[in-house]
């Protein structure tokens, strides 16, 4: 896609997010649902499939320009991006880098054009931030896997049509060793999805349980190589890492703009709250923080997409991105005083949909442990 049809899209996404979902944002906080009239008009823009190829029905949009669009997007509530990022991020880039010319066919224009969804069920009880302790487990019986296991907070599963599986199939393996990825319909017999978690933040994005007991799945489901899984698994997260980096940045864009027009309307002792020092500081730290964000977010972006660095850039832009919106959107609820604390102020509900991001898709403390390794690796 060249610059100018890149322009339009971001242009109609910015107008879309603006006046079409910034105005249900707190329906979907209180129903805990994206409207059905929003998915539609976010597959008519393209959204379901803006990083998967265009050969497939997707935008083919690299790294660069996902992250602007992400910015775009985190403008809003989370939950809307949430609604079809699995299928541009974790779930649908194992299948286009690792999956069979078949599988790519059969799902990737689907899940572009927002006819299915796809689900990454990586994450169990006991392998979260360490996803090499995962129990699940795929035994190999004549050319079909039986698979067994529970997986948990698994985004989008209650909608999902599609599962990328992360499961043992060496027997005995322990740690990175011996894990696949299977492709698994959520309809299979033996498939269960509980019902999706009541949470602090992030209303409308679903997370659920899911359920494999025993489940059929034919050896040409299995994306990429048999052992492969924990590479496959780790190259997506990379990729996901940056995109939700960005997508702090829109959110702390958000909540200090929130900010900056109470400060400039609220009266407090006969001026507007914006004239005290104190509250011109919050405002100031917040912009020097989200504008070394964009920054690093937009190079690490043009690292990514030249293959210079898809490790260290990643890690240190989710590291610090979403660390930066904790502090912003603290701020913000601090510039509001006590209105910043009742529901139905934005900057309170970006407060709670904040707090998740330094949690999934690889903790803070985990990214400190891949910079630092990657560090030393380099050295």
């Amino acid at each position: 896609m060249d610059a100018e049809d890149f322009g339009q899209v971001l242009a109609a996404v910015r107008e879309f997010v603006r006046k079409e979902v910034v105005p249900v944002e707190a329906e979907i906080d209180e129903r805990d649902e994206i409207p059905a009239a929003i998915r539609e008009k976010a597959a008519g823009l393209g959204l379901f499939g803006w990083a998967l190829p265009e050969e497939y029905g997707g935008l083919g949009l690299g790294m660069g320009e996902d992250v602007r669009l992400a910015i775009e997007l985190g403008y809003t509530t989370p939950a809307f991006r949430s609604l079809f990022g699995t299928n541009n991020g974790i779930a649908g880039q194992a299948i286009v880098a690792y999956g069979t010319p078949d599988q790519r066919t059969r799902w990737l224009p689907r899940l572009a054009a927002g006819q299915a969804i796809a689900s990454f069920a990586l994450t169990e009880a006991e392998a979260g931030s360490d996803p090499s302790g995962l129990t699940s487990r795929a035994v190999r019986d004549g050319e079909i896997f039986r698979l067994s296991g529970v997986k948990r907070f698994i985004t989008n599963a209650p909608l999902a049509e599609l599962f990328v599986v992360f499961a043992r199939t060496e027997p005995g393996s322990t740690g990175r060793d011996g894990i696949s990825a299977l492709l698994v319909p959520a309809g299979s017999k033996g498939v269960t999805v509980g019902p999706h978690d009541k949470k602090m933040g992030q209303a409308g994005a679903w997370t659920a349980e899911v359920f494999f007991d025993d489940v059929e799945v034919p050896v040409s489901a299995l994306v990429g190589e048999e052992g492969q899984g924990y590479r496959i698994a780790m190259a997506s997260l990379a990729r996901g890492r940056l995109h939700i980096a960005a997508l702090c940045v829109g959110m702390a864009e958000r909540a200090l703009g929130e900010a900056v027009a109470y400060a400039r309307t609220a009266r407090q002792g006969g001026r507007p709250i914006g004239e005290y020092q104190l509250v011109q500081a919050l405002l100031a730290e917040s912009h020097a923080e989200l504008a070394a964000g964009r920054a690093m977010v937009h190079e690490a972006a043009a690292a990514y997409d030249s293959g210079e660095d898809r490790k260290l850039g990643p890690s240190s832009a989710k590291l610090f991105c979403t660390e930066m919106l904790g502090r912003v959107a603290d701020r913000a609820v601090q510039v509001h005083g006590g209105a910043g604390y009742l529901r139905g102020v934005t900057v309170e509900r970006i407060y709670r949909d904040a707090r998740l991001f330094r949690i999934y898709e690889g903790t803070s403390e985990i990214q400190k442990l891949v910079i630092a390794r990657q560090l030393l690796r380099e050295s």
